[in-house]
């Protein structure tokens, strides 16, 4: 199951949650401003995350910039304690199943949340007898190529 942080008025939430239906994908929704964040999910999602809080915090947050706030000489007890009190520096949307983790919306990288076995097959598919070949198989190949 796909679980997906949003919060109202978030454009990029908007997009993800709609490319989630359009490919028929279930997912979780929990919104951080409605729904308190506990200390486990936190630490779940700084571990998931790459770069640490680089990948899921926005430093240039107004309370971060406003307070001079230093989140990288933060305890991470201090770090999850000011996030659940100021869920406004997440990035969002964060996209997170048990073996990927995105943040933010990108069209291409979203793409690894369809199943592999979907992939390959629709890219088994698309060969010279497709009647869409000569728009959509020249389409890939131009992508392959970038």
């Amino acid at each position: 199951m796909i679980l997906v942080y949003t919060s109202f008025g978030c454009a990029s939430c908007r997009k993800v949650k709609q490319w989630l239906k359009d490919h028929n994908m279930p997912f979780v929704e929990k919104n951080i401003f409605t729904a308190m964040l506990n200390e486990k999910e936190l630490r779940m999602l700084l571990r998931r995350s790459e770069n640490g809080t680089d990948d899921i915090i926005s430093k240039h947050s107004k309370i971060i910039k406003e307070n001079h706030i230093d989140i990288d000489e933060m305890s991470t007890n201090e770090l999850i304690q000011f996030i659940q009190q100021n869920p406004s520096v997440l990035k969002r949307p964060i996209m997170l199943d048990e073996r990927r983790f995105l943040v933010g919306y990108d069209e291409e990288e979203i793409e690894v949340f369809i199943p592999r076995e979907l992939r390959a097959l629709a890219d088994q598919s698309c060969n010279a007898e497709c009647p869409n070949y000569e728009v959509c198989g020249k389409l890939r190949k131009e992508c392959a190529s970038e």
